[in-house]
């Protein structure tokens, strides 16, 4: 049997389905591994841009912002932002969209590969979500996003260096071609081990199926 499971998240820090489903991922590995075979878990995030167009200060609210991007009314926006902050709050996120500072990402991502190569990416994923989100802190300019890495104990002189001179924007564009090559088209997007993809912020449950449906077809492999 193998020795894990890897599942692969293509996903963006501006997108308030892509937090809820980083929560019921996380449930539906708990859950998982209660199994006695449970299989270790590996998750790794990708780098995806909704809008790589967005400026790095956006002029507005992001109420504004939806409007404008979806070509809407503000009334029609609003109702938007209520839904999914409702949603939101049900798996315990208290989003504040009033203070959410649009941005563009590219170098949040750029700062996710920098904490994958100092082993602390989903730490940092979720602290930029939670950044965003949650706390109406900026996510698109470097000075802001090393202060969130140095709470992270990374070294903020060294990730401002990395971001100013696009150390990691390589490896962003090698995961939005990878995403391109899978036909992603929305995030969250979830692969998993390879072979089984999930599009949406699924329930909790959808992800522990497919945990135990791998393990169990990896059981079946080395009967």
């Amino acid at each position: 049997m193998s020795n894990g499971i890897k599942i692969d998240v293509w996903s963006d820090v501006a997108c308030p389905w892509c937090y809820i489903g980083k929560r019921n991922l996380e449930s539906g590995m708990s859950a998982y591994e209660q199994r006695p075979d449970a299989l270790p878990v590996e998750v790794e995030f990708h780098s995806f841009e909704l809008d790589p167009n967005s400026p790095v200060d956006f002029e507005g609210s992001q109420l504004e912002y939806l409007a404008q991007a979806k070509g809407i009314g503000l009334e029609r926006a609003a109702e938007m932002l209520t839904r999914v902050s409702d949603v939101a709050a049900a798996v315990g996120l208290r989003y504040d969209f009033d203070a959410v500072k649009h941005t563009r990402t590219v170098k949040a991502h750029q700062l996710l590969h920098y904490a994958k190569a100092h082993g602390v990416q989903r730490e940092a994923k979720e602290r930029l979500l939670r950044a965003y989100f949650v706390e109406g802190r900026h996510v698109g300019r470097d000075e802001d996003l090393a202060d969130l890495a140095a709470e992270l104990g990374l070294d903020r002189d060294d990730v401002l260096r990395s971001l100013r001179e696009d150390e990691f924007l390589a490896n962003v564009r090698a995961d939005q071609a990878q995403a391109a090559a899978y036909g992603i088209s929305g995030v969250p997007f979830f692969v998993i081990d390879r072979k089984y993809g999930l599009s949406g912020a699924q329930p909790s449950e959808a992800f522990a199926q497919a945990l135990a449906q791998v393990t169990d077809e990896q059981r079946a492999e080395v009967a």
